[in-house]
C-alpha cells in the first residue's frame, strides 16, 4: 500500500528548511551535520546534503551514499523544534559535492500528521512574502 501512496502523493517544493544531525538509528551514528529539505510529500521528503556536511570520513571520500540506503534515521528541524523519523530510500550524487537523499516517513507516523506537516512547510518565496508590521 505504501507504494501506491508514493505514486499519488503530490510533492511540494519547499524553501529554507534546514536539518541538523541526520542520524542513523540502525548503527547509532551521525551521517550528516546539516542539510536542506528541498521538497516534501505525505510519504516523505528529499534532503540536499553537501559533502562537507557528511560526518563519516568514508562517506566524505566517496561519491556514493549507497551504504546508507535502508537505514532507519532521525533528523532534527531546528526552525520547527521537531524530530522526524524515517528510512533512507534513495541517495544520489548530483555533482559538485552534493547529494540528494530521499527519506520516507516512519510507518508509525499518522497520515493526518504527515499532511499537516507538508502544509506547514513554506513554499519557495513564501517566507519573503511575510507581512511586515509597523
Amino acid at each position: 500500500m505504501q507504494a501506491n501512496n508514493r505514486r499519488i502523493a503530490e510533492r511540494k517544493a519547499v524553501e529554507g528548511i534546514e536539518i541538523n544531525d541526520l542520524t542513523s538509528i540502525t548503527n547509532y551514528s551521525v551521517i550528516a551535520r546539516e542539510g536542506k529539505i528541498i521538497n516534501a510529500s505525505s510519504t516523505g521528503f528529499l534532503v540536499e546534503i553537501e559533502r562537507r556536511w557528511l560526518v563519516p570520513e568514508e562517506l566524505r571520500d566517496n561519491l556514493s551514499l549507497q551504504a546508507t540506503i535502508g537505514q532507519a534515521v532521525v533528523l532534527y528541524l531546528p526552525q520547527m523544534n521537531l524530530d522526524l523519523d524515517g528510512t533512507i530510500m534513495r541517495a544520489t550524487h548530483t555533482g559538485k559535492g552534493r547529494f540528494l537523499v530521499a527519506i520516507d516517513f516512519a510507518a508509525d507516523v499518522p497520515d493526518y500528521w504527515r499532511n499537516c506537516l507538508v502544509d506547514l512547510l513554506p513554499a519557495p518565496g513564501e517566507l519573503d512574502e511575510a507581512p511586515t508590521t509597523k
